[in-house]
């Protein structure tokens, strides 16, 4: 299995490049599967009825949102855990603390070891597009298969080992605060 990559040569209005032809690469997503799809997969992977697996797969839900909602980081079952956090300017003196710091609420996914490891393992195949849309070339990675690592600000990390710094672009820091 592969993830697919499109990248298309678009004229730069912005930035550094403007005036521009840059190729530029986005996944090329999939259609979302539909909840009944999943349930029925789950079932039969399971060996429980359908209607057992519905009826589990929205109490775990609600569980999660529930819980998440108080503060929790909550486990997702093989994946990771997710929790809520905030993007807030910081203050220097208390009397300045006010609910208009915030300026966003987050949801963070923290992926397991495990999932870092198979995504790092996961060829990437770009296939690129001219301005006019004719494909111009096939190319599959042979890169390290670096991974974002969100509880490492800004950081990836290396088929799930040693921290590097991110090549260029902005940081997103997944972590609460300023």
């Amino acid at each position: 299995m592969a993830l697919k990559v499109k990248a298309k040569e678009q004229y730069q209005n912005i930035g550094k490049y403007a005036g521009m032809y840059r190729y530029v690469m986005v996944p090329e997503l999939y259609t979302a599967l539909a909840q009944d799809k999943v349930i029925k997969e789950a079932a039969l992977r399971s060996g429980v009825s359908k209607g057992v697996m519905q009826a589990c797969w929205d109490a775990a839900g609600e569980v999660i949102k529930a819980w998440a909602t108080e503060g929790h980081s909550v486990a997702l079952p093989g994946l990771g855990t997710m929790r809520f956090g905030l993007r807030a300017k910081s203050v220097e003196k208390v009397e300045e603390v006010k609910a208009g710091l915030i300026s966003s609420r987050r949801i963070i996914f923290t992926p397991t070891s495990e999932l870092k490891e198979e995504l790092a393992k996961t060829a990437v195949q770009i296939t690129c597009y001219d301005r006019d849309g004719k494909e111009v070339k096939r190319v599959t990675s042979t890169d390290e298969g670096n991974v974002e690592d969100p509880e490492n600000e800004g950081g990836s990390t290396q088929n799930g080992g040693s921290t590097t710094p991110p090549d260029d672009g902005p940081v997103n820091q997944p972590t609460d605060g300023d």
